[in-house]
């Protein structure tokens, strides 16, 4: 399986740094983003904080992926799902290096189930959902799932 994006960015670069860093992805599917350099990292006026920024994608990516992974699990065994939510945190380290890196990341899943399973059954589908996630597979930073107790009912 191939997947692919288009990044695209036109300006004029200038010695002193003085830039915009908004550009745009395309993907294969169709979608299109506008995206920018972090605000924390590039600083106004040459950032966009309204545009998504490589590490929000990454963050983003392997949240979805183990939600994705989840649901698929909790279907096949046997419980109905009604709505997901993760606030997921990212928090950007320096290496020995100096560099910058994604140093950790926490998932913070919260579930709403028809008939709830219990804790350990929870975590259980969460483990396995992230053993799953092909992003997690990807990256070196450390993930740490804490999901909070799921709940019943359909009122959201």
């Amino acid at each position: 399986m191939e997947i692919t994006s288009t990044v695209t960015w036109t300006g004029e670069t200038s010695a002193n740094g003085a830039y915009s860093r908004r550009h745009h992805w395309q993907f294969d599917g169709g979608a299109e983003i506008a995206a920018s350099s972090a605000p924390g990292i590039v600083p106004l006026p040459w950032s966009d904080p309204a545009c998504i920024d490589p590490e929000e994608a990454v963050l983003a990516a392997l949240s979805s992926c183990h939600m994705l992974f989840f649901l698929h699990l909790a279907c096949d065994a046997g419980f109905t799902v009604h709505h997901y939510a993760d606030t997921a945190c990212a928090r950007l380290v320096r290496d020995r290096d100096g560099r910058l890196s994604i140093g950790e990341i926490t998932l913070s899943p919260t579930v709403r189930m028809a008939e709830p399973p219990g804790e350990d059954v929870l975590a259980r589908l969460h483990d396995e959902a992230h053993a799953r996630c092909f992003i997690a597979a990807s990256l070196k930073a450390p993930v740490t799932i804490c999901p909070a107790p799921a709940t019943g009912g359909l009122t959201l």
